[in-house]
């Protein structure tokens, strides 16, 4: 507490810590070639500040839908210690699962409807499969820091009400190495970031049983 002359009275007023906003836009190239701006929604800007930051945990459940053979959102970023819900919204049966360390789970095969929910404990990447279709992959990123977003439809994105100090910006997309900086908050920052994107899109992987996935007779998975 520190005390501040107020009309010739000494009043007690509280120090506050100042919000600050990180900005910008990211870009995104594949062989030197500029990729739409729209493809930067799978990536996840962070900010990890040197100092303690309290974690206050949604109340209700994260959402990974399974959708025309396809998990929405492909990338989540989460605060440890949250839940994901995997609900079904398609006429056909879906096998949720990730080999993640610290995160592994397996919802087994289930139908239309809410579907099951896991905690994720574990700061890291979960990569997430479908152990019916191989193509269909997404991933969860468990993050201890509560200053996070996505890009929107043309790559720009804002983290608000980050406190001022010493930190860490991250920028983290599947396809392309990880993007980090430190930084001295003192203000508002914007930062303009481009990443090449050198990976495949879909990563290379086997089935919850640690098998190939069977080909059906039309050649796909």
């Amino acid at each position: 507490m520190r005390l501040c002359f107020l009309t010739a009275l000494l009043l007690p007023c509280l120090v506050t810590a100042v919000p600050f906003e990180i900005s910008g836009q990211v870009k995104l190239l594949s062989n030197g070639q500029a990729l739409r701006a729209s493809e930067a929604v799978d990536a996840v800007i962070y900010f990890k500040p040197k100092a303690a930051v309290n974690l206050v945990l949604p109340k209700t459940a994260a959402l990974m839908i399974t959708e025309r053979k396809q998990f929405q959102p492909g990338v989540l970023p989460i605060l440890v210690g949250s839940s994901v819900r995997f609900p079904n919204k398609d006429p056909i049966l879906h096998n949720a699962f990730s080999t993640a360390s610290g995160n592994a789970f397996d919802t087994d095969l289930y139908g239309q409807g809410d579907g099951a929910t896991q905690i994720f404990k574990n700061v890291g990447i979960v990569r997430v499969f479908c152990n019916v279709h191989h193509s269909m992959v997404s991933h969860i990123l468990v993050l201890n820091t509560p200053y996070f977003t996505k890009p929107d439809s043309t790559g720009r994105f804002s983290i608000k009400a980050v406190q001022a100090g010493a930190g860490e910006l991250f920028v983290w997309h599947e396809r392309a190495p990880l993007f980090r900086k430190p930084i001295l908050l003192s203000a508002n920052h914007i930062e303009a970031i481009q990443m090449n994107l050198s990976k495949r899109k879909i990563p290379p992987h086997l089935n919850k049983f640690g098998k190939p996935y069977r080909r059906t007779s039309g050649g796909d998975y």
